[in-house]
């Protein structure tokens, strides 16, 4: 585990171009709930190695961090996802506040994605969307960089949609039903963890979400 301290200078390669999600803890040496929170920081740090990057920034070090998000009291706490703020909070929070926060932003492995979750987590490339439909379905139109997995051989090719390469396979088809069905049969058969995107396609569609066509 490793939490990163980043600097005024640092704060945008480390943070806002990030391929991880990151927790950024606001914070300065005087502060007393600050100290409170940096061991809840680091068992989040610990717990969530690998899916998002923790890091410190010392407020009263680097201002121009700190008045570019109107930092006003301390602890704060900023949640990034895209160099985007994804959440936020302020003053001493417990672990399960903190966790509930971050969980937003990742992946849940063998579950439900919701449409809004997989086009936020799209860009970071961390999620594979699967199309299970027909292969003439998968021509006309599909999610943003999906591959096509026809539903009749999702079983057989298990092996392709195991996380060894630490992406989550997120399968997708019309709807909702078929997809979730194979999820629970690659865990139970395979032992392989995927997701599936609620309300399938048609969900997506629409939530006016953008569509690769052709």
């Amino acid at each position: 585990m490793s939490i990163v301290q980043v600097t005024d200078a640092t704060f945008e390669q480390e943070v806002l171009r990030s391929d991880l999600p990151v927790l950024v803890d606001l914070y300065a040496d005087w502060c007393g709930p600050c100290r409170q929170l940096a061991p809840i920081v680091e068992e989040i740090a610990r717990e969530y190695e690998g899916k998002l990057k923790v890091c410190k920034l010392d407020v009263d070090r680097n201002p121009v961090v700190a008045q570019s998000f109107q930092v006003r009291s301390i602890p704060m706490l900023l949640l990034f996802q895209g160099g985007q703020v994804a959440g936020q909070q302020l003053g001493l929070v417990d672990k399960e506040t903190l966790r509930r926060m971050v969980e937003q932003v990742l992946p849940r492995h063998a579950a439900e994605v919701k449409p809004a979750e997989l086009a936020q987590l799209l860009p970071t490339g961390r999620v594979v969307p699967v199309d299970i439909r027909d292969e003439g379905s998968f021509g006309r139109s599909h999610l943003p960089g999906a591959v096509h997995v026809p539903a009749d051989q999702v079983l057989q090719r298990a092996a392709e949609l195991g996380p060894a390469d630490g992406r989550l396979r997120v399968l997708y088809g019309r709807d909702e039903q078929q997809a979730r069905d194979l999820a629970e049969k690659l865990f139970e058969q395979a032992g392989v963890e995927v997701g599936y995107l609620s309300g399938g396609l048609l969900g997506w569609e629409i939530e006016g979400l953008p569509i690769e066509r052709g």
